[in-house]
């Protein structure tokens, strides 16, 4: 099974998503969280805090990190379960540090967020962004 944890960096009522570069095999051109897997050894909020600051280049405070929720897809040695977490603090200004993987990173409002990549993290995506008005 491959772990994978994205985060929903929250701020002035908005949420920063990226779009899926078109040439990445799994999900392609569709807006996402940024994440990525979780290493051999990492916990959850320390893989979060590694791929915030290689996909987005910010160091996240993980105490601020609020659990979203826990999705699987896939079955088989292709099953795939993903860690959401809401992120209201970080360092450092996100800009797209992984071209190779995002071809586009935005700020969206709840009632702007596009269809995700796992159609189920939008709705809970945009009913916690309206509970914690971050």
């Amino acid at each position: 099974m491959h772990e994978i944890v994205t985060a929903a960096l929250v701020r002035a009522g908005r949420v920063l998503l990226v779009h899926r570069s078109p040439n990445r095999h799994a999900y392609p051109d569709v807006w996402d969280l940024p994440g990525g897997h979780i290493e051999p050894g990492e916990t959850e909020l320390a893989a979060l805090a590694r791929e915030m600051h290689e996909e987005l280049g910010v160091q996240i405070a993980t105490v601020s990190a609020i659990h979203l929720c826990r999705l699987g897809a896939g079955h088989g040695e292709e099953s795939v379960r993903f860690s959401a977490w809401l992120v209201d603090e970080w360092k450092g200004t996100p800009a797209n540090a992984a071209p190779d993987e995002h071809d586009e990173i935005r700020w969206f409002r709840p009632e702007e967020v596009p269809p995700l990549a796992h159609e189920r993290m939008g709705p809970a995506l945009v009913e916690a962004m309206r509970n914690t008005r971050a």
